[in-house]
């Protein structure tokens, strides 16, 4: 994990059973920060069970789902160590959702050149090392667990996050184990820092002017009130964030038909400093307004030194 560098936010909600009972499912790429987020669960009062063989899922299931007054928060870790990882997924998911539990999958991943520095750092073996190298290996890694990450709930970029980001995040999406309603999230972010991973919808503020060539206006970021007002006085920006929100007042009630617990909208400009975080924090205010879910928001590269933005 990074020690300052801030991360994006990335979270879901998921249906609980009518007793309150909670099951996660944490999944994703060695080296993406399954173990840290394994004790960041087991902090919130989970019963956290890691690599367990693919034989013994079902039953594990099954047990929490039988004594959910033992089992009422429980955190299973599925990926690569436990062999046929897919067929072990679909298998424990059915017998937890034929029980009326619809479990929280959380998958955590990384960009490629992180996950290599991290194994190079910690001397760890690749579970899937061999002859390709660990490059290959994350590749393989990838293309196994692609399903999972397809129906997760939440996928977390971990590339730039520090434990303490990590924390936020994970904990947010426990939280809202439970919730109803499809989980709106706005993600402020640059594109020299690239584009987030887990975004649905991307729109793109550069084409408004950008409050960095404005002397007074550089070292203030898109919360301060000047910068706001100099990004929203723009005749473009007003009608900017009208579109946004008529396309998310269109497209949210069909992704919620189709069962997905939350939409990211992605919001980006240069460094995601100035007019990303404006128009950002303006349509969240905008969709709470007309009561279209819940609705948070996070600035990905807010926390960014001034000198990664020139």
């Amino acid at each position: 994990m990074a020690s300052d560098t801030p991360g994006q936010e990335v979270a879901a909600a998921a249906e609980a059973p009518s007793g309150g009972q909670r099951v996660v499912i944490l999944s994703g790429l060695s080296g993406g920060g399954k173990t840290a987020a394994a004790k960041l669960i087991e902090d919130a009062g989970y019963t956290v069970v890691d690599n367990v063989p693919a034989e013994l899922l079902v039953g594990l299931a099954e047990l929490a789902a039988e004594d959910s007054s033992r089992f009422s928060r429980v955190a299973i870790v599925l990926d690569v160590r436990t062999g046929d990882t897919e067929r072990a997924y679909r298998a424990m998911r059915g017998a937890l959702e034929g029980r009326g539990i619809r479990p929280l999958v959380l998958f955590l991943e990384a960009r490629d050149d992180v996950l290599i520095r991290r194994f190079s750092e910690t001397r760890h073996r690749h579970p899937l090392a061999g002859a390709a190298g660990v490059e290959g290996a994350i590749a393989e890694e990838r293309r196994r667990l692609a399903p999972m990450r397809a129906e997760a709930d939440a996928v977390l970029d971990t590339s730039d996050l520090s434990l303490r980001q990590l924390r936020e995040r994970v904990l947010a999406a426990l939280e809202e184990v439970g919730g109803e309603g499809l989980v709106l999230r706005i993600v402020s972010f640059g594109y020299k820092f690239g584009l987030p991973l887990e975004a649905d919808l991307v729109f793109d503020a550069r084409l408004l002017r950008n409050p960095h060539y404005v002397p007074e206006l550089r070292p203030q970021s898109g919360l301060n009130d000047a910068v706001r007002t100099y990004v929203m006085d723009q005749p473009a920006a007003g009608g900017f964030v009208d579109r946004m929100r008529e396309l998310i007042e269109f497209a949210a009630p069909a992704y919620a038909a189709e069962g997905r617990p939350q939409l990211t909208i992605a919001i980006g400009c240069t460094g995601g400093y100035h007019r990303s975080i404006v128009l950002a924090e303006t349509l969240a205010a905008q969709l709470r307004e007309r009561g279209l879910g819940p609705v948070t928001v996070a600035h990905r590269d807010l926390e960014r030194p001034m000198d990664d933005r020139n």
